[in-house]
């Protein structure tokens, strides 16, 4: 009954969602009412932590909405002034095909948001610009959700290595940079081949004819770039440690993807555009007084440098988690219970600043803020009816180890029935351990918080290397991203497929056990 009632968590979002087909408004509610039962009278909750527990899990889901609510109306002002159209048109200069695009926006562009802020900013800012660009919403909401997984170990600077670790007292700075470089050094055989990936399931899932070989014929190219990601990110790794690798891996990529775009190189003379969405109106426009390109780029550099800046400067990152602080400590009277929320340091609010910033940049007005604004409020409103009892469950489900039987937490219930059931098979086990922790807390750093020390424990007692299973870990917490509740919403949000949240878990339910079978295959090779 106990490990019944600890997978509550896991199963029936999973049955209302993808089986039942429930929008995940009405199946998220009865997921987070079941649990509620279940903690209560299975796992002997007292009611007051279950209710400061839902409090935290909503102060959470209002720090997500900020980022989502800051996406959109940056998109909305980008609309506004012109500049979605000018980049639409410079990205036809350097490629046409969406099978490309893909592969420089949601795995190049995507990993670098990720790099240098995390938070689910990728998706949200990547997800709404492929909309604006042409790319069907289901198309957009699958291929960022997938992208958002490789980079994920390193996210913003570091944080899921030495934040999701650091509960972990045996580890020391070496032992973090052997996680990293073996994080990298496991990828090489996998997450080389996430952008082929990322074209398969593209024109497989959306292509009207030639489909395998409009696939094939994108391999050399694609494997090309997912190398230039992989190899440098090993090289980085090895000198200069976690912390910028999410970072200078993207760029490494978008430089070889933008050179050998210019010169043809294993680029396929087929221009493929069977995901364009025939709905999206896209304006061509006129050259005649029309901005420059770098103009039109130049909020989303902005977005980059500033999220950067508040990351790596020590006075200015200081400035920012502390000058507005919401965060919500003592919830309730329980110590244990409490939600941070600095709003100057969200990337939320980074990016309502750029788009205020836009104005000026590209020589807009306030009333054009104004008007993104509202229709952005419009677009994020509903959202908050999932999200709200979505993080309320996440936040019963870590806190359940405050319960008045003794129980240990039903993620450490969970991660201790399967230790004991597959310890011979643990290898192949440990990335879907990762996966599982960030599917439920929608976090890869939380995923290595809440498993973390017990996947270490694990290594020791079946005589493993501690550090490469530490190393699946981080890596399957990272493909969690790709189906995790939270992070699922926000993509179907900046497309517009609010409600259709079963249908994209069930698209990109295949990907990412593939993704964690590999790394349990890569591991076991190198074990």
């Amino acid at each position: 009954m106990l490990l019944l009632t600890a997978l509550i968590a896991v199963v029936f979002p999973l049955l209302f969602l993808v089986i039942l087909k429930m929008p995940a408004k009405k199946g998220m509610v009865l997921s987070y009412i079941i649990l509620l039962l279940g903690a209560y009278y299975i796992w002997s909750m007292d009611p007051r932590v279950l209710i400061a527990s839902s409090l935290q899990g909503i102060h959470k889901a209002l720090t997500i909405l900020l980022i989502l609510f800051g996406a959109m109306v940056l998109l909305n002002m980008l609309k506004n002034t012109g500049a979605i159209t000018r980049l639409n048109k410079g990205f036809k200069v350097l490629s046409e095909d969406m099978r490309i695009l893909t592969i420089i926006l949601a795995f190049l562009f995507g990993a670098l948001l990720e790099g240098v802020s995390g938070f689910g900013a990728p998706v949200a800012v990547v997800g709404a610009l492929m909309v604006a660009l042409g790319f069907k919403p289901l198309t957009a909401a699958i291929l960022v959700l997938i992208s958002n997984s490789t980079p994920v170990p390193f996210g913003a600077v570091g944080t899921p290595i030495f934040v999701g670790l650091s509960n972990i007292s045996e580890l020391t700075i070496k032992d973090f940079n052997n996680i990293s470089i073996l994080i990298t050094k496991l990828d090489i055989f996998v997450g080389t081949f996430i952008p082929l990936l990322l074209v398969a399931v593209l024109v497989l899932s959306f292509g009207k004819k030639d489909k395998m070989k409009s696939t094939i014929e994108m391999a050399p190219w694609s494997i090309l770039i997912g190398l230039s990601y992989t190899l440098s990110a090993y090289l980085y790794a090895n000198i200069v440690g976690p912390e910028f690798v999410s970072i200078l891996a993207p760029i490494t990529g978008l430089f070889v993807a933008t050179v050998t775009c210019k010169m043809k190189f294993l680029i396929p003379k087929n221009v493929w555009t069977d995901a364009l969405d025939e709905e999206a109106n896209l304006e061509e426009g006129s050259s005649e007084n029309e901005m420059s390109l770098f103009r039109a780029w130049v909020p989303y550099i902005l977005v980059v440098l500033t999220l950067l800046a508040t990351r790596i400067f020590p006075a200015v990152k200081n400035f920012t988690v502390t000058a507005i602080d919401l965060s919500w400590k003592n919830i309730m009277g329980f110590e244990q219970i409490s939600g941070k929320w600095s709003l100057l340091y969200s990337p939320g609010s980074v990016l309502i600043l750029v788009a205020l910033l836009t104005i000026f940049i590209q020589k807009s007005n306030f009333d054009s803020f104004k008007r993104a604004g509202i229709t952005s409020f419009g677009q994020v409103k509903n959202t908050t009816l999932i999200l709200f009892p979505t993080l309320a469950l996440v936040q019963i489900f870590s806190n359940s180890w405050i319960n008045g039987a003794g129980y240990e937490s039903m993620p450490q219930y969970i991660a201790t029935t399967m230790s004991s059931s597959f310890a011979g098979s643990w290898i192949f086990i440990a990335p879907f351990i990762g996966m599982l922790g960030t599917f439920i807390s929608g976090s890869g750093t939380v995923s290595n918080l809440t498993f973390g020390a017990i996947q270490h424990n694990v290594a020791n007692i079946i005589n493993l290397d501690p550090t490469l299973i530490l190393a699946e870990q981080t890596l399957g917490a990272g493909v969690g991203h790709i189906i995790c509740i939270n992070v699922v919403v926000a993509a179907c949000t900046v497309v517009g497929l609010s409600g259709k949240e079963g249908i994209v878990i069930r698209k990109v339910f295949l990907p990412s056990i593939l993704y964690s079978l590999g790394i349990g295959i890569a591991a076991f090779v190198f074990s």
